[in-house]
């Protein structure tokens, strides 16, 4: 189990004698300013072309694909993984795997230009970023992120109300438009992180990233971060959850787990090592961590990575 990917709730296949097609079956929900496609493929198939006219946020549900995307190398597209695609952008997508028995189900949301543009005119003029030249924008380097509590939750809550018969469908569904891509743009900012991008020294958020990480074996306080960025901790503790949609606490959990992975990946080091080596007094404590976080305790961690 990785605790940085969650997967959707999966709605029901299409009947068997309802299918149109066995490659990408489609069933539509069209809205006011998004519609909801959902495509069911029952057979192996190579290089099937998709495009859409507006931007799209798609997401694995069942099985596995393989995306051909930009011209960037191909990649695996499996459940609890998210992808947003500009408008006007060709997919080529193969099915390695798809069988009548074991089929790939995927959502892509079709959001409308102009729905985006709105929301992230509001989120800039009531919401603006700290720093020059930083606004609310979708980034579309990252265009590929694991699905975490919240953008899942916020999906799924997107395709109840775009499969609802409800008279207030679509006020509804515009409020969860404006939350999820704002889950997304968290999420891409977490992604920028991860991947060593954000570092840049006017960014708030990267002075404090680069502090955690360099401090990953000492207790970090809020104090000190605030201090770090240069406001008080209540206006901090607010951006930092805004700019990344997880508190500076979780966040810090979070990067020690990924460094506990990390020494726990040599066979010879002990737990209470790895325990002290990431700032965790209490060798009992970092051990209940990790398996919330993880799924596993750090031994069975250690051993699955030994054996794997």
């Amino acid at each position: 189990m990785n605790h940085s990917k969650v997967t959707l709730q999966t709605p029901a296949l299409t009947h068997e004698k309802s299918l149109k097609t066995l490659v990408e079956n489609r069933t539509v929900y069209s809205l006011n300013n998004c519609e909801l496609n959902l495509f069911e493929t029952y057979e192996q198939s190579i290089k099937v072309p998709l495009k859409f006219n507006d931007l799209v946020v798609t997401s694995m549900l069942r099985g596995k694909k393989v995306m051909h995307l930009f011209e960037d190398p191909e990649f695996e597209y499996l459940p609890g993984e998210t992808v947003i695609i500009p408008s006007n952008v060709e997919m080529k997508i193969d099915f390695p795997e798809a069988t009548q028995h074991n089929p790939t189900q995927c959502l892509a949301l079709a959001i409308d230009q102009f729905k985006i543009k709105e929301t992230l005119d509001f989120l800039n003029e009531r919401y603006p970023k700290e720093g020059y030249k930083h606004f609310w924008k979708l980034d579309y380097e990252n265009y590929f992120f694991y699905n975490n509590l919240e953008l899942a939750s916020t999906i799924n809550k997107l395709i109840k109300e775009c499969m609802s018969t409800s008279i207030t469908k679509d006020a509804l569904a515009d409020l969860t438009l404006q939350e999820l891509l704002v889950r997304i743009i968290q999420s891409q900012t977490v992604k920028a992180i991860n991947s060593h991008q954000l570092i840049d020294s006017n960014n708030p958020i990267a002075i404090v990233v680069e502090y955690i990480r360099q401090n990953i074996q000492n207790a970090i306080s809020l104090k000190e971060l605030s201090d770090k960025a240069c406001m008080s901790t209540t206006s901090f503790y607010r951006y930092f959850k805004r700019e990344l949609g997880m508190s500076p606490i979780e966040f810090i959990l979070n990067e020690k787990i990924k460094f506990a992975k990390n020494l726990l990946n040599n066979p010879r080091i002990n737990i209470s090592e790895v325990s002290y080596a990431t700032g965790f007094e209490d060798a009992n404590y970092f051990i209940r961590v990790f398996k919330k976080y993880e799924g596993v305790t750090p031994k069975q961690y250690q051993l699955m990575n030994v054996n794997g």
